[in-house]
This record gives structure tokens, C-alpha cells and sequence, in this order.
């Protein structure tokens, strides 16, 4: 839209442009174009657009194939691109983007973001839909040009801080260019930003204890100008030698050390401990026959080398809200690394039962012990890599501790979520798992027992 355009049609549906909504409305259409541009989108992609405004992105997304998800807070904006467009690629969601649920973005195989974010919300906005896992392959913001400043900052500068850090640990990004506030209608009273973000590659950087990493961040940055040997004398109890050890001057300041000088600093101080891959190679399984029954015993590596049949346990933990927790396989996993799983699983060893192994597994995956439910018992085949599994379910309160040398990540989902990201990415998910969770809603189906 042009600016006599965009005047027009503001008058048209009596909206005065609303400061704390952040209602600017874009009116370059040569920079409009060039914005969705730097997005590369393909018909393929699924793009969910926050703020759209007037529909000057909206339209050129949808010229381009694209299937769009627009969410919109002001009720007069929504109605009236609803009514503009009238789109069948098109969905007009009227609702504050903060309390959206992104994950439910699981079922769509490629999904981008674009937005014109609030500037007073920007920084909340962005945290909630970068926050991993996501379901999203590419950011391409505008916001405050200080906050681009500070998402994209190098460490040493000024706008480097715990937000560049919180968004860099899982992400890529790319400051693309300053954007005049003469672009807008009504003008803004500062520059903006167009900002790229990408995943970055789950190995590109070491294992480390995420929690801790943030928190060591945190305190780092709350007295930017203190040296970080007094902020964190609690963590590290001779400094000189971590310094030493990671190359970095003892009297440094948090903005001085790098993403992987910090991630270096959370290993010094909390070893990432992975399983030695000698050690589970020697792990004693019991190899049965197709009835399960036992023939013999033989170590890991030769009952998968070989692909015997063998015993497993796999357990669902629930919390009080019904939701499922999932785990992320550890990078350093024989099969399947960095793949979603069941909550805790693993294999039966020798001289001992499954109830055993389920109990076993679960106090050493999520440092928890709860009364375990036996649901049902899968057949080993391919789709369970010759396992004989039984299935177990639980529930706790409040969170559990995952263990780092077991467990990438992990977090609750809702079952919708669950279920539609299965079905959208089953690549995503060890093959197990998935054998598991069908037999599962098919017997609480049959069986109408509460998940």
C-alpha cells in the first residue's frame, strides 16, 4: 500500500494507529518486496506473519505460494484482512501473539516467521518463539534497531549481553539493515532493524548444562562493569587457573568472554558427562528368541551389530496438566542421537526383569522414583530395532532432572502437540518411540483408560 492509500484506508475503518500495539504501517513497496525477498520462500512454506497490519507483507507472501497464518491483536485489522484478502491460503488469527502456542507449528514441515514486532514487546515476543525446541526454520524480524544492535553484537562491544547469548546459544543471526522511520506511517522515533535468524546446528557447539550456562550469564551480566572473577567467586574456586584453562585474562568482564569461553567456563565448572562409548559396548543384554524367552547373553555391541532380539523398557511420565514429557536423545547415543524419545527408556540387562529395568532407567535418565503402571507389552520387529518393549507409564509433580550424559533436552508437551508433531515430522522421533505412543493411544482408546 501506498501512504495516500494507507491513509485512506485508516480512515475508512476508523483505526487510529495505536503506539503501545506498535502500529506503524510499512508504505515502501519496493522494501516490502526486498523483506520478503531475504525470506526465500517457496510454496511449501507455512509462514506465520505477527502484526500484519495492513497486509503489506501478507499479500507478497501469499503472491509467492506460500500458506499464511496471520495473527493480529486489533480486532478492527483482523476483520479487515480477513474481508481484503479473502484468501484460501490465508488464516487471520485475532489474538495476542504472546499467547500463542507455537508448538502446535509441529504439524507443518516448514514453517518461517515474520513480524513487525512491537517495539515496547519485541524482546519478549522474540524469546517466546525462538524458545528450543521450535518448530520454526527461519526468523526475519523488524524491531528496534538497538535490540537488532544487540541480538547480532560480537563480545567486547557495547550491545553484546545475556540477551545476545540467550538467542546465539540455538541460533544464527544476521543484522540484514537499518530501516528509516520515513518507511513508516505514523513515523517511529527511532531506526529499525530487519534481522535474520537461523538454527544453528545442534553439534556446532559442545554439550553443556544449558540451565547452568544462563544462570552463570545472568550473573555475569548483572554488573556489567564489575569483573567476573568477584560475580562468580560461588562457581569457580580458583579463577586464575579457569581463566588459564580457557584463554581468556583472569580481570575479565562478562561482555569479553565469547559463546564458547562461556560454554568452556559451565563445563570447567560442571563437567559434561557422557557415557563412555568402550564401556557401553560391553553391557551384558539378554538375547531371546521370538517368544521372548531366553537364549543367552551377549554385549551391546554385538546384539545391534547383529540386530537380536532383546528386552527394553520404555516409560511416559505425565504431569498433573496431562502433559507428556519427552526427552531428547544425547548426541553421544548409538541409535538415534538427538532424536525425540519417551520420557526414559532403555535396555533390560542381564539378571534382571523389566520391572526392574523400568525402575532402573528412571532414576537414572530423570532422577525420579514414582509408582510405575505396566500398560502393554510390543513384539519385537523392526519398527522397535528387535526389542521386546514394556510399556510403563507415570506421573510426578513439578519437573524432573535430566541426566546430561543421557539427555539432550526435554520438556512437557500437550498430547495435541505430541500427536501433530508426530504426524507433521516423524523423522524427528526415535522409531521406538513412535511404535510405542501409537500403542498407547490405541489402548487407551480400546481400553478408555486416562492419559
Amino acid at each position: 500500500m501506498k501512504l495516500s492509500d494507507i491513509r485512506a484506508t485508516l480512515q475508512e475503518i476508523r483505526v487510529s494507529p495505536v503506539k503501545t500495539l506498535g502500529q506503524n504501517f510499512l508504505h515502501d513497496q519496493n522494501l516490502a518486496r526486498w523483506i520478503v525477498d531475504q525470506a526465500e520462500i517457496i510454496p511449501d512454506d507455512y509462514v506465520v506473519e505477527i502484526g500484519p497490519g495492513l497486509g503489506a507483507l501478507t499479500e507478497l507472501l501469499l503472491e509467492e505460494g506460500a500458506r499464511v497464518l496471520a495473527i493480529e491483536k486489533d480486532t478492527r485489522l483482523a476483520n479487515f484482512l480477513h474481508e481484503r484478502l479473502n484468501h484460501q491460503r490465508l488464516e487471520v488469527l485475532n489474538m495476542d501473539a504472546l499467547k500463542f502456542d507455537a508448538r502446535v507449528l509441529f504439524s507443518r514441515r516448514r514453517v518461517k516467521l515474520l513480524g513487525n514486532l512491537p517495539y515496547n514487546i519485541s524482546s519478549a515476543l522474540l524469546l517466546k518463539f525462538i524458545e528450543y525446541p521450535s518448530p520454526i526454520s527461519l526468523w526475519l524480524l523488524l524491531l528496534q534497531r538497538e535490540v537488532g544492535h544487540r541480538l547480532s553484537a560480537s563480545p567486547s562491544t557495547h550491545d553484546y549481553g545475556s540477551l545476545t547469548l540467550c538467542v546465539q546459544l540455538h541460533h544464527r543471526v544476521q543484522y540484514l539493515r537499518t530501516i528509516s522511520p520515513t518507511v513508516f506511517f505514523p513515523r517511529p522515533e527511532v531506526d529499525s532493524a530487519l534481522i535474520k535468524i537461523t538454527p544453528r546446528d545442534p553439534l556446532e557447539l559442545p554439550a553443556r548444562d544449558d540451565e547452568l550456562l544462563m544462570k552463570l550469564i545472568r550473573r555475569g551480566f548483572s554488573q556489567r562493569r564489575k569483573q567476573l572473577q568477584g560475580l562468580l567467586r560461588a562457581y569457580v574456586s580458583d579463577w586464575n587457573a579457569a581463566a588459564a584453562s580457557l584463554d581468556f585474562n583472569p580481570k575479565a568482564r562478562a561482555e569479553e568472554l565469547s559463546l564458547n569461553q562461556w560454554i568452556g567456563l559451565t563445563n570447567y565448572i560442571a563437567p559434561a558427562v557422557h557415557a563412555q562409548s568402550d564401556a557401553l559396548g560391553d553391557e551384558l543384554f539378554p538375547v531371546v528368541d521370538k517368544l521372548d524367552r531366553i537364549l543367552r547373553h551377549a554385549v551391546r555391541s554385538e546384539v545391534h551389530g547383529d540386530n537380536l532380539r532383546h528386552r527394553a523398557v520404555h516409560i511416559l511420565i505425565f504431569n498433573q496438566r496431562g502433559e507428556l514429557y519427552l526427552q531428547q536423545r544425547s548426541r553421544c547415543k548409538d541409535r538415534h542421537p538427538l532424536l525425540w524419545d519417551s520420557s526414559a527408556a532403555g535396555h533390560v540387562m542381564a539378571g534382571e526383569g523389566y520391572d526392574e529395568a523400568a525402575k532402573r532407567e528412571l532414576e537414572e535418565e530423570l532422577g525420579i522414583n514414582v509408582p510405575l503402571k505396566k500398560v502393554l507389552k510390543l513384539s519385537a520387529s523392526p519398527q522397535t530395532g528387535q526389542e521386546f518393549i514394556w510399556l510403563y507409564r507415570g506421573e510426578i509433580r513439578g519437573n524432573p532432572i535430566p541426566n546430561g550424559s543421557e539427555i539432550e533436552a526435554g520438556a512437557f508437551h500437550p498430547l495435541a502437540v505430541v500427536n501433530c508433531w508426530i504426524t507433521g515430522r516423524p523423522e524427528d522421533f526415535a522409531p521406538g518411540f513412535i511404535e510405542c505412543w501409537k500403542a498407547y493411544q490405541k489402548k487407551a482408546r480400546d481400553s478408555e483408560i486416562v492419559i
